[in-house]
């Protein structure tokens, strides 16, 4: 059976600003269907990446494909068929809602009934709206919105909920579930990381231009962000039998409190053991290693 070719494949990528180097040869693949985070710190070369792959910016070197394209040779080509929500979005204050979306809409040739937009993504309220008068939650929804007006394949949306309150935030999570959903493929650029734990297939980590990981989210978490953590009370009984678990790494008694660390199968071992010897603790807490764990652990917590 023949392969699927990748929706996007990136190689070998460099792209720099006179003596500062943004983008230090980083290789990637996103497979259709995916939701696919960049993450990193501030200056790591995350948007660059993303407008090298939206034809916004010619890249120095490396291999550049999306939807089977050149981002630098087929860039108009290539955006009739990707939607982009950019990092400084912005329209004009004055712009009515419905005319922003008519405007991008008379672009393309296959463009999405804007009226089906405003219902999909809750604007049918803020139809005559300026742009000016719009919330947070609703801009975004309305760049969104104008990202998914030419049917797009792919669509880029870096630091889609930057400045936004934690409850706009979790509805902006659930315009990108519904992205997907429609068929299209995600590219998300984030700096959150409960964002990028709850909604990407795979994450890249990038550092100073380069990329230091590539796994899921809980691939990446298990590998980087160290031990799972267990604590519980369990007075007068004997614990000799945790040492001899695989992945317990420390057992720690101090009085009745009982701490434990390890890494792989831990939690369900220590707990069948507990079980099978009559102990069901009451106050049995667990602290597992998060995509924030291994991100911390990959990329240090100084600025860059």
């Amino acid at each position: 059976m023949a392969s699927i070719s990748p929706v996007v494949h990136v190689e070998g990528l460099r792209k720099s600003y006179g003596g500062t180097v943004a983008v230090d040869g980083v290789s990637f693949e996103v497979a259709a269907g995916e939701i696919f985070g960049l993450v990193g710190p501030n200056g790591s070369g995350k948007t660059t990446t993303v407008e090298c792959l939206e034809g916004l910016r010619d890249p120095d070197g490396g291999d550049l494909r999306v939807l089977g394209l050149d981002p630098a040779r087929q860039g108009s080509e290539l955006r009739r068929r990707i939607g982009c929500q950019l990092q400084d979005s912005a329209l004009p204050e004055r712009i009515k809602v419905w005319e922003a979306l008519d405007l991008f809409g008379s672009l393309s040739a296959d463009a999405v009934d804007w009226h089906s937009l405003l219902h999909a993504w809750g604007l049918e309220e803020k139809r005559n709206a300026s742009f000016a008068t719009l919330s947070g939650g609703q801009r975004q929804r309305l760049f969104v919105a104008l990202a998914l007006v030419n049917r797009p394949e792919l669509v880029f949306l870096d630091e889609m909920t930057t400045g936004l309150d934690p409850s706009a935030r979790r509805v902006a999570w659930e315009l990108i579930e519904a992205i997907r959903a429609g068929g299209a493929t995600v590219v998300l650029v984030t700096h959150f990381m409960e964002e990028a734990e709850r909604l990407c297939d795979r994450v890249a980590v990038v550092r100073r231009g380069r990329l230091v990981a590539v796994d899921t989210p809980s691939g990446l978490a298990a590998a980087y962000g160290g031990q799972t953590r267990i604590t519980f009370s369990a007075g007068g009984i004997e614990l000799d039998w945790i040492d001899r678990l695989p992945g317990v790494a420390r057992v720690e008694r101090h009085g009745a409190a009982v701490r434990i660390e390890g890494t792989g199968r831990v939690l369900p071992l220590v707990a069948a053991g507990l079980v099978e010897r009559g102990v069901v603790p009451d106050d049995l807490h667990v602290a597992q290693p998060t995509l924030e764990d291994a991100f911390l652990a990959l990329v240090g917590t100084g600025e860059e």
